[in-house]
């Protein structure tokens, strides 16, 4: 799942190179971080948090399937 974010990720950064993805996984949970260059963070955002939100939704469902839950921060 950690490079199914890092693609989406990097596809929608203006500096693909600045991204970092790292994924920690404890049982059933699996925490996702994403940290990304300084003037990228309203693009992984988006207007109101829909592009955040709906990266969210992609995991949750992608975890139903799995049997996992997977969790999307964003770190600065």
């Amino acid at each position: 799942m950690k490079e199914a974010v890092e693609k989406i990720v990097k596809s929608l950064v203006g500096n693909a190179d600045a991204v970092e993805v790292s994924e920690i996984s404890d049982g059933r949970s699996v925490r996702i971080e994403v940290r990304v260059g300084e003037g990228d963070m309203g693009r992984i955002i988006g207007r109101e948090g829909r592009t955040i939100k709906a990266i969210r939704s992609l995991l949750f469902y992608a975890g139903q399937k799995q049997g996992k839950r997977f969790h999307l921060d964003i770190v600065e």
